[in-house]
């Protein structure tokens, strides 16, 4: 095998492929007339392309080299991510979507004003920028450079992170979340298209189940670890990684703003529930051939080039460039996201907050600008990203750190009614001083020894004692917030609505085949 080497047709389908991306975010971009078009897709989207976005938005360059190559190195534990996400979606689509929905707004953070006060708002909002962009954009950035690197290894990461920059840039500035969407529609076809591929070449090369069982050692095809598992030891299941999924898919811009652009309640549902099946199918088609690889490459050094390397072996000309094309797109569905949502932080949370009287187009000019600004700044830090033990630890252990407090203050926020503003904006500081104090001496100084993973339910228990105390002991001015906090009396509402339509409309017994098929799965691979 001529190492990593594209043809010439390889080459010219890439090549292809960007041209066709940019020309079509141009053409959507052209018909964009309000701030609701550019930043929320006019909030007319439907569920399919909704679902997709969500999936093809959250498998981004980093997540498809790291499922592999963690397959390769330690087995199937990994999916834990996966599957913990479907239970998060289903809670998120049936308890807390359509508050978001109802209540119009543009970003996360506009809620924690509507539901607590402006000061919750500025500090999340400033939290999620720098979020998006330090660890999102360039992460993704980096990890699009280490693919392109194997193919032209002598160009430097900083003339690739440009490159690929400038071409997400390009499609999002112009098109907005419309463009990012639908976008994002072809490119997860792509990535599915080539994994189904890449995944039935390998199964057939080694020969079906029995290659893969004379290969799984011990705890290979399991997804439950033991306690002092260095990866993901099981407690972490139950304390850690909801917590996690519920920050990632409920309050993080980047996910959320195209649920925000749902066409109605239901179809933000349905969208929200198709994009929790998409998760389920990456164990087969992303995570189970990076076992198989074991077999055809037992020797790699790098767990990271399992899946370059099956490409460029298993794969015939023309279809190498689809599938490079495909995994190019998982980066550009990320990056194109995180730059939409952190311009449209920026335009709405800031600039039109303290500037109210822009029209329609003056904000929509901010939301271009301000997404070249985050480009370029984008491209600057992501080289540094080398100067980190591994990609992966940088982004989970960046996560683990920041994310406890925010979960925390929306959930009391959404479903504990005496939570009071003066609790929420100083148990977001208080999560943050401890979150600093705990990685300073667990990362930086080494003092103490704490499995990421174990620090997030430590934030966590800080932040919701501190909410629970301040707001029993604090008083504040009382405001009408019941439209911002479930009730028992919405979801009794629904169900006299749910008698009327068919049961592939019904949303809850969606939600219930859902959880079955995911329980079916965690049972046989447990």
């Amino acid at each position: 095998m001529d190492k990593f080497v594209l043809s010439n047709l390889d080459l010219g389908i890439i090549i292809g492929y960007f041209i066709f991306i940019m020309i079509l975010g141009f053409f959507i971009g052209k018909k964009l007339k309000s701030a609701d078009d550019y930043f929320l897709a006019g909030r007319s989207m439907i569920w399919p392309f909704i679902g997709v976005s969500l999936f093809a938005s959250n498998i981004s360059n980093a997540n498809l080299l790291g499922l592999a190559g963690e397959a390769y190195e330690s087995g199937i534990a990994v999916f834990n991510y996966d599957w913990m996400a479907v239970v998060v979606l289903v809670l998120f689509a049936i308890f807390i979507l359509p508050i978001y929905l109802k209540s119009k707004m543009f970003t996360l953070p506009e809620y924690l004003e509507k539901r607590f006060d402006q000061r919750s708002r500025l500090y999340f909002s400033a939290l999620t920028l720098v979020g998006n962009i330090v660890i999102e954009a360039a992460a993704v950035l980096y990890a699009g450079a280490l693919v392109v690197q194997l193919v032209f290894p002598d160009i430097p990461v900083w003339q690739i992170v440009t490159v690929l920059a400038v071409v997400a840039g390009a499609y999002t500035i112009s098109g907005g979340l419309s463009a990012v969407i639908y976008t994002d529609a072809i490119q997860a076809l792509l990535l599915v298209m080539g994994s189904v591929i890449i995944t039935v070449i390998a199964y057939n090369s080694i020969g079906g189940v029995d290659g893969i069982r004379e290969v799984a050692t011990t705890g290979t095809l399991n997804l439950i670890k033991p306690a002092d598992d260095k990866a993901l030891p099981w407690p972490a299941l139950i304390v850690s990684l909801p917590l996690l999924g519920f920050y990632y898919w409920t309050t993080n811009q980047f996910i959320t703003q195209r649920i925000l652009s749902a066409k109605s309640i239901d179809h933000g549902r349905w969208g929200v529930l198709f994009a929790g099946f998409l998760k389920l199918i990456t164990l087969f088609i992303m995570i189970l051939p990076g076992v198989m690889a074991r077999k055809l490459y037992p020797n790699l050094e790098n767990a990271d080039l399992v899946l370059p390397t099956m490409i460029f072996d298993l794969l015939p000309q023309g279809i190498i460039g689809l599938v490079v094309a495909g995994i190019i797109a998982a980066l550009m569905s990320s990056l194109d996201s995180t730059l939409n949502s952190a311009s449209t932080l920026v335009t709405m949370d800031f600039v039109h907050k303290f500037k109210p009287n822009l029209n329609t187009k003056q904000l929509m000019n901010v939301g271009r600008i301000t997404t070249v600004l985050f480009m370029v700044f984008a491209v600057l830090w992501a080289p540094q990203i080398a100067k980190f033990d591994s990609l992966f630890r940088y982004l989970q252990t960046m996560l683990s750190y920041i994310t406890p407090p925010i979960a925390a203050v929306f959930l009391f926020g959404l479903f504990w009614k005496k939570t009071t503003s003066n609790a929420a904006f100083n148990s977001l500081l208080i999560g943050m001083a401890t979150g600093i104090i705990i990685f300073l001496n667990n990362v930086i100084f080494e003092s103490i020894d704490i499995h990421f993973l174990y620090v997030v339910p430590v934030l966590f228990t800080a932040t919701s004692l501190s909410l629970i105390i301040i707001s029993l002991y604090s008083k504040e001015t009382k405001k009408d917030v019941e439209a911002f906090i479930w009730s028992r009396e919405i979801f009794n509402q629904e169900k006299i609505e749910l008698k009327n339509k068919k049961w592939y409309l019904n949303y809850r017994i969606l939600s219930i085949i859902l959880l079955i098929i995911t329980a079916i799965l965690v049972y046989i691979f447990r």
